[in-house]
């Protein structure tokens, strides 16, 4: 027998041809000249030699698919069986498109087997085909479909009403159901169906342990086949006689709802399950009217999209995700009954499925990670950029190819910093500036903006901290006046200086260094810090919220305790447990390749979810620290021999790392 097959190097059209390699015949395959490559790939795969499978130059768009005379000449009379099974199955692609593959090629493919006389047409179709069908549709169903306004709904439908209506030849129909990977290897060739879920659930499992029960919706019906299963389905049904004129339901007939499918996925991916699914017809209650009108609401829809885009689900899936519709299988069943071909449990191939979307199709895995690809080129900002933190991020940064504008008051340690990047084969600029001094950060704005053009990234890290009991303060109010001018209106008064060309350009990235502190919610000994770097926290919050849409990020890192002169003076930090200035500068530089919302490590946020259910318990804990660490002798005006920590002292340091302030 010899075949001919359009869409032969997709996907399902690959594990076909594989399956047809074993039957004696000829496969010439479809591909345009541009694709003929693809054509050498599929011999490999196939484990055939360059004449069982023949390349045809060929083009859906065209009429009788564009093949030469000469071929059509060669060809005719010699086909046995002409499967079409290019088309496109992509949600994301337009009207147009899908109507030029879907049913312009459909139709071109069945006036090229007419004219090469092939004995019989099969059309990969797809349950698609019955749109939205309430209830169940069976296999000697077609007009009966609801449902057809998506292109693909609609243009799958059409490609099979033209196969019943138009071709001359006997024609078999298969409605393959969602197709994921190979039910043995998972393989699979993008991201699909319900694959489009498992970033969600990858980010479950990383948030929350296995054990931990979610509440979820239970969907409709979500029928999920392997792409194994129907190749093997087809290639028998399609050889089997006195099926002609006939359509199959390639679909698992004991179909799952959505929150079953996500549960045995969650289970594959060692995710948390949700235990508890909501049938949203439960809301049936309300009117389809108020239901629309509120999804329509900007809001929603602005809040929707943002999440649907953050796990990278295009809007379109939902509506696959949730069919009503149940497919009959008992004409399928009959036909492949004997034959040992049989859908596999999803439960049985779950694992394998997963297992090769993490390792090979996750999004995440295809996304520039490194330093030196995400800094490239860009003009990043650092105040406070002669010592600590600020140099320890400055060198890396520029040492990873960034255009680093170091900033801080001293041009003597600035020049320092400069030359250590020269020396690393960077590039630096220094200028001088008191951030404290409103006029010195407008003088500033505007010599960045006259020398670079715009800033891409401005790490707010110059800082002042204050670390005295308010016992001592009384008569100190110079203290907090000081610490909000450098932490608070410095950093802002930059912010608002740079936020006009970062919007215009639309793209910017603002970094605020602020402290544990802030979210532990209770600072002993640092309330005028931890009020001014809680005033920026509060200020980021606003200004991001305003340029969410504006391709703007704000990011606060709530820093631990860092070994840098500014701690110093507090004798008692040299004894317990720091960060070096260069984990310090690990974070920003995970901060701008991520841009996340906040960074802070594990302790904080412990202390923060801890603060915020029994703040009086942390409000007790952060007393003990209180009063275990005393002011140190400078912050008494003292002069004294700095004193070596106690016991007591590294004992509670080591379990509250970064908190004993």
């Amino acid at each position: 027998m010899n075949y001919f097959v359009t869409g032969g190097t997709g996907f399902i059209g690959r594990f076909l041809i594989q399956n047809l390699c074993k039957r004696n015949g000829t496969i010439y395959v479809l591909v345009r000249k541009e694709s003929r490559h693809k054509i050498d790939k599929l011999i490999e795969q196939c484990g055939a030699d360059k004449k069982k499978i023949i390349p045809i130059n060929g083009d859906l768009g065209k009429k009788r698919l564009g093949v030469t005379p000469k071929d059509m000449k060669t060809l005719t009379g010699k086909i046995d069986h002409f499967y079409h099974l290019g088309a496109i199955y992509d949600l994301k692609a337009d009207a147009e498109s899908q109507e030029v593959a879907n049913v312009e090629g459909t139709r071109n493919a069945v006036a090229c087997a007419e004219q090469l006389k092939a004995k019989c047409f099969h059309l990969a179709s797809s349950i698609a085909a019955a749109g939205l069908y309430q209830g169940t549709f069976r296999e000697d169903m077609f007009d009966e479909a609801e449902g057809l306004k998506h292109p693909y709904f609609r243009t799958k439908h059409l490609s099979e009403g033209i196969v019943r209506k138009e071709c001359s030849i006997p024609w078999r129909v298969y409605r393959p159901a969602m197709v994921v990977g190979h039910s043995k290897t998972g393989e699979m060739d993008k991201i699909d169906g319900p694959y489009y879920f498992f970033k969600l659930l990858q980010k479950f499992r990383r948030l929350l342990p296995p054990w931990v029960s979610l509440i979820g919706i239970e969907g409709g019906q979500m029928n999920i086949v392997p792409v194994d299963y129907v190749a093997d389905a087809m290639d028998y049904l399609s050889h089997k006689p006195k099926l002609d004129n006939t359509c199959f339901h390639l679909t698992d007939p004991n179909g799952h709802r959505v929150g079953e499918v996500l549960n045995i996925f969650a289970e594959a991916g060692h995710a948390p399950r949700m235990a508890l699914r909501i049938d949203a017809r439960m809301f049936g209650f309300i009117p389809q009217s108020v239901r629309s009108m509120l999804g329509n609401l900007a809001p929603i829809k602005r809040i929707t999209n943002s999440v649907l885009g953050d796990l990278g689900i295009p809007p379109d899936a939902m509506k696959f995700a949730n069919m009503p519709t149940r497919y009959d299988t008992r004409e399928t069943e009959r036909a492949l009954k004997g034959s040992g071909i049989s859908v596999p449990s999803l439960s049985d191939y779950a694992p394998a499925i997963w297992d090769y979307w993490e390792r090979k199709l996750d999004p995440d895995l295809f996304k520039d990670r490194s330093l030196k690809g995400n800094v490239t080129g860009k003009v990043i900002v650092i105040t406070g950029a002669s010592s600590g933190i600020g140099k320890a991020a400055a060198l890396q940064l520029a040492e990873a190819g960034a255009e680093v504008v170091l900033v801080a008051r001293s041009t003597e340690k600035l020049e320092e910093t400069r030359q250590e990047i020269r020396d690393l084969g960077g590039t630096s600029y220094a200028y001088s500036c008191d951030v404290s001094n409103m006029d010195s950060c407008d003088k500033l704005v505007a010599t960045l903006l006259k020398n670079h053009g715009h800033v891409d990234v401005l790490v707010n890290n110059a800082g002042r901290s204050i670390r005295r009991s308010l016992e001592l303060t009384f008569d100190r109010f110079h203290d907090f006046e000081r610490t909000m001018q450098l932490n608070y209106f410095g950093a802002i008064r930059l912010v608002m200086g740079l936020a006009p060309s970062m919007l215009e350009r639309r793209s910017g990235h603002v970094i605020n260094i602020s402290s544990i502190a802030v979210i532990v919610g209770t600072s002993p000994r640092f309330s005028a810090y931890a009020a001014s770097k809680s005033a920026l926290d509060a200020f980021s919050r606003s200004a991001a919220a305003e340029f969410s849409d504006r391709n703007i990020a704000f990011t606060t890192i709530n820093m631990p305790l860092v070994r840098t002169p500014m701690i110093g003076p507090t004798s008692i930090y040299q004894a317990v447990p720091t960060l070096t200035p260069e984990e310090a500068a690990g974070m920003i530089a995970e901060a701008i390749i991520k841009r996340p919302k906040r960074i802070a490590t594990p302790l904080g946020i412990t202390m923060q979810v801890l603060n915020a259910i029994m703040p009086k318990a942390t409000e007790i804990i952060m007393n003990m620290v209180f009063k275990t660490f005393p002011d140190s002798s400078a912050a008494k005006g003292e002069d004294g021999e700095p004193k070596e920590a106690s016991a007591e002292q590294v004992a509670l340091a080591t379990v509250l790392k970064g908190i004993h302030v």
